[in-house]
């Protein structure tokens, strides 16, 4: 979920009254928000960086929001408030204006045929005499900010760019040319630089360096030129400083290019809906025209009003609740969503205003009026239909074997699911390619990078942070391992796993094949080839040379037990010998 930070007392003077942080709390859970964090400026940087660096920060109180990663309209502090004052009914929802400019006089933006194998779609739009401070900048940037991370896809789907409309001069056109032909002074530099210069400029830069990938490959560059020739911006890595808007600006162009029409369209939707409020007439956007490479025009923005109906005897099944149909348009229409009966109260007709993209199908309508209506007072009631629970299983054999491994003398341990990928590749001797392992995408530290293909990584992790605790130590799990498999849906699966360890001044392979002795005789699988189990010799990376054998039952291998090679013992910050087991349970289930 995307978190909004705004200054409280910002928020409680666009609110127009005060509140303790116990009232706010209640407030943001009714309107189905969450209330993450009370902190401030000097807190953060004081967490993140230690007292030395937050000298000298602010100490105003910030609140963290949590906020639903479908709910754009909430983003920003001008939307997070309105939000709050329709669902007070301290406001009526407004109601957004596009004003079409007379013939000539409107802004247009070409887009031509060189941009189709880049960014092939871009949407303008106009804030005509905004007027803005140094709190509504700031809420203007960071709202740009959270769209590219959330909706944008990390500027991959959408790239927005705001421009200052009294420094440039229209149309505007979007093409696409060779790095080598763009030049330009980006967004606060000091000097021109060429479109592959810009690309190594900000090779090393922490925020955009995330960006380059989306264009660095491409033969064309995307860019926007006014009538002079003046470059707006070169999508979706830098604005122009030419362009640059300020406190003191009085009319901004919004430009929206992207590889999806429907995402920029919407990003563009929020953005004017979200700050026309501070327009010399308010909630109200002018329009562009963009004329596209076959010839074709479209006035942006949409501002589109859809109108969709629900029966009250729907939303009242869903919820569990009994209310009338008056009642239940009065709960929508404090969500956002202008609601009112028709049809002898048959039906209820909703206004989808276009700061709600988030609401597709009636059970967003219905989820809305529940939200509305308090989840806290829904009546809990005993359900009609009867059924018996029954546990899955794989997790009945789970815990049955649990039992009676502890039983045995071994102590159970629960570890990470994540790990590194040295813990299941270099320190097992294997390469990582041949361990089928799922990867995090964006891990936030090297221990946890993938996700473990085995157990025995964790349980030897956790013998080395137990070092100093009496010889032996035998210790089991019994928990799942994952493995890339591309005939499920999500490309992955998961094995249950159980395995054991015994560490001592001995190896002690006798104790950890007595276990899986126990292990199948709690199984009944007898010790025979033909409807039993039966290990045979083998050799493993991980295990020490003659010392290692892999288990076969129900016709497969399961598993492999064995003394562990010294150098994966050593490599695990061990000094003294281990034997180990591990077996995948699902074929006893």
């Amino acid at each position: 979920m995307p978190t909004v930070s705004v200054k409280r007392d910002l928020l409680f003077q666009a609110l127009g009254r005060t509140y303790t942080d116990e009232e706010f709390n209640e407030l943001c859970f009714e309107f189905g928000l969450e209330l993450d964090e009370i902190t401030s400026e000097k807190d953060i940087i004081s967490k993140e960086k230690g007292e030395e660096k937050a000298k000298g920060a602010s100490d105003t109180v910030l609140y963290k929001i949590d906020v639903p990663a479908n709910r754009y309209d909430l983003l920003c502090l001008e939307g997070l408030v309105r939000g709050l004052q329709v669902f007070k009914e301290r406001i009526n929802l407004p109601r957004y204006e596009k004003i079409i400019p007379a013939q000539g006089e409107g802004q247009r933006l070409i887009i031509t045929e060189e941009t189709v194998q880049v960014r092939p779609h871009a949407v303008a739009a106009v804030l005509r005499n905004i007027t803005f401070n140094k709190e509504r900048y700031d809420s203007f940037i960071d709202l740009q900010e959270k769209l590219h991370q959330n909706i944008c896809r990390k500027r991959a789907l959408v790239a927005i760019g705001t421009h200052d409309l009294d420094t440039i001069s229209g149309p505007f056109t979007f093409t696409a040319k060779a790095p080598s032909e763009i030049k330009f002074r980006p967004l606060n530099q000091s000097q021109e630089y060429t479109a592959s210069q810009i690309m190594d400029l900000y090779r090393t830069d922490s925020h955009l360096r995330h960006y380059l990938h989306l264009i660095e490959n491409k033969p064309l560059y995307p860019v926007i030129y006014d009538s002079n020739g003046v470059v707006l911006s070169m999508p979706p890595i830098i604005n122009g400083d030419h362009t640059k808007i300020s406190v003191k600006t009085r009319n901004v162009f919004i430009e929206c290019t992207g590889t999806d029409i429907t995402k920029a369209k919407i990003v563009l939707d929020i953005i004017v809906t979200m700050f026309s409020e501070y327009c010399e007439k308010p909630f109200s956007v002018e329009a562009a025209e963009v004329v596209y490479p076959n010839g074709k025009t479209h006035i942006y923005p949409e501002l589109a009003y859809r109108k969709e109906k629900v029966k009250p005897e729907l939303i009242n099944k869903k919820i569990g609740i009994s209310e009338t149909p008056s009642s239940l348009a009065k709960l929508l229409t404090r969500m956002c969503l202008k609601s009112h009966v028709i049809g002898n109260g048959n039906n209820i007709e909703i206004e989808i205003p276009p700061t709600r993209a988030d609401i597709i199908h009636a059970c967003d309508i219905i989820e809305d009026a529940a939200i509305a209506y308090g989840y806290n007072n829904i009546q809990m009631t005993i359900p009609k239909t009867y059924t018996i629970a029954n546990q899955l299983p794989l997790n009945k054999l789970t815990e049955l074997l649990r039992l009676d491994l502890a039983a045995a003398g071994f102590t159970e341990a629960l570890t990470f699911a994540l790990c590194s990928q040295e813990d299941i590749a270099d320190k097992l001797g294997m390469d990582i390619s041949a361990t089928k392992a799922v990867r995090i995408a964006n891990p936030k530290t090297a221990e946890f990078q993938v996700a473990r293909t085995t157990l025995l990584p964790g349980l030897l992790k956790t013998i080395a942070a137990n070092r100093k605790m009496p010889l032996p130590l035998k210790l089991f799990e019994i928990s799942d391992i994952v493995v890339k498999d591309p005939n499920t849906d999500v490309g992955a699966r998961n094995y249950r796993h159980f395995c054991a360890v015994y560490y001592n001044k001995s190896p002690g392979f006798e104790i950890i094949h007595g276990l899986l002795d126990r292990v199948m005789q709690l199984l009944e699988v007898p010790p025979n080839e033909e409807n039993g189990y039966t290990i045979k010799a083998t050799e493993g990376s991980a295990f020490f040379p003659g010392r290692c054998a892999e288990i076969f039952a129900k016709g497969q291998s399961i598993g492999k037990l064995g003394v562990l090679h010294p150098d994966v013992i050593t490599k695990f910050e061990l000094t003294m010998p281990c034997s180990a087991l591990e077996i995948n349970i699902e074929p006893f289930v």
